[in-house]
């Protein structure tokens, strides 16, 4: 199974799913190609120039890219294949792409409520207030229409938030 974490910035996605990953050794996790330096930070990525990105990116070694906050990102087609639940942090303005690139895809939304998302951001010290401002408008982005996502609410400690994570990690019932 294949699994998109996606949710606005401060959700907590990235620490949820470092701990999905250490109760769940099983997941792989897709360590996305990003057109920033590496130095930058937040989750384990490799980065890439915006012209080593095109060259991998037109030889065809990613199964899934899109274009955020002026930045390319590449899911690398060797990290999705083979066996076992594979998670990769995702784009909700890429998914309709995701879902046609994988058809069964399993979406989950990690949310949080506006004022934790504030704190969050605001606790990294990566942005200006103005930033964390433009952040939280952009939060409230809805799904887009015809994708089917499963929310995961990161509103407490990062073992609840990791708990309610892993339920949504679980094989879905008929």
């Amino acid at each position: 199974m294949i699994f998109a974490i996606v949710g606005p910035s401060g959700a907590g996605k990235d620490t949820l799913i470092r701990g999905a990953m250490t109760a769940r050794p099983d997941l792989r996790l897709v360590r996305r190609v990003i057109t920033r330096p590496t130095e930058a930070g937040g989750e384990d990525f490799e980065g890439v120039t915006p012209e080593d990105f095109a060259h991998r990116q037109a030889r065809g070694d990613f199964a899934l890219t899109w274009q955020a906050h002026g930045l390319s990102y590449g899911i690398p087609k060797d990290q999705v294949s083979g066996p076992g639940d594979v998670i990769f942090n995702g784009s909700r303005a890429a998914l309709p792409l995701a879902v046609r690139t994988f058809p069964l895809l399993r979406v989950i939304l990690v949310t949080a409520p506006d004022i934790v998302l504030s704190a969050r951001l605001a606790a990294r010290g990566r942005e200006t207030p103005e930033d964390i401002r433009a952040r939280l408008s952009r939060a409230a982005f809805q799904m887009p229409e015809g994708i089917a996502f499963q929310a995961v609410v990161n509103d407490a400690t990062p073992e609840t938030g990791t708990a309610r994570l892993l339920a949504a990690l679980q094989p879905v019932r008929a």
